[in-house]
């Protein structure tokens, strides 16, 4: 029986007005989108060979984000999760720019009421930041709970969607 080929993976670091993003495409499909000091961050040897090719459409639609041109991402994703984690991500690329949900709302969006400690930690492993909207997910009581890129990057995000950050709108080069 022979294994089944391993997948291509390729990677390349941009600039950001949240500092360097690492993109890794597995099998030319973006997999990940990292940031620095980011929690759940993998290995950078896990990341493949540095080639800027497979992300010239999300480096496009990330400078358009960031330069307050863009509010919906239209990506392939190839992402890796459990079902339950996929569900969570799928959710979440439901939550409009500028608007945020609470993890419970989450839970009820997906038929499970009592699971919000559950999304809360599908959200916490989410590999591709920003495009697919996590910081978008906020605690009960309205505050800015956990963040794997940082509490300090979700209130600027928050900000710079709702319109109040000096963080935007800007070019990503």
């Amino acid at each position: 029986m022979t294994a089944a080929p391993a997948a291509a993976r390729r990677h390349t670091v941009v600039d950001s007005p949240y500092g360097p993003l690492t993109l890794v495409a597995t099998d030319g499909v973006l997999s990940a989108l990292y940031m620095t000091d980011q929690r759940h961050r993998p290995p950078e040897e896990t990341f493949g060979v540095p080639d800027p090719e497979p992300f010239g459409e999300t480096i496009q639609q990330l400078t358009e984000y960031f330069a307050g041109h863009r509010t919906t991402f239209d990506l392939p994703l190839n992402l890796a999760g459990t079902p339950f984690q996929r569900s969570v991500w799928a959710e979440l690329l439901r939550i409009p720019y500028g608007e945020t949900r609470t993890y419970g709302e989450l839970a009820e969006e997906l038929g499970k009421p009592g699971a919000s400690r559950a999304v809360g930690l599908a959200n916490g492993k989410n590999p591709v930041g920003i495009i697919v909207p996590c910081h978008r997910v906020i605690g009960a009581s309205g505050s800015l709970t956990g963040y794997g890129g940082g509490l300090d990057r979700k209130q600027r995000l928050l900000a710079f969607e709702s319109g109040g950050s000096a963080d935007g709108p800007q070019a990503l080069f």
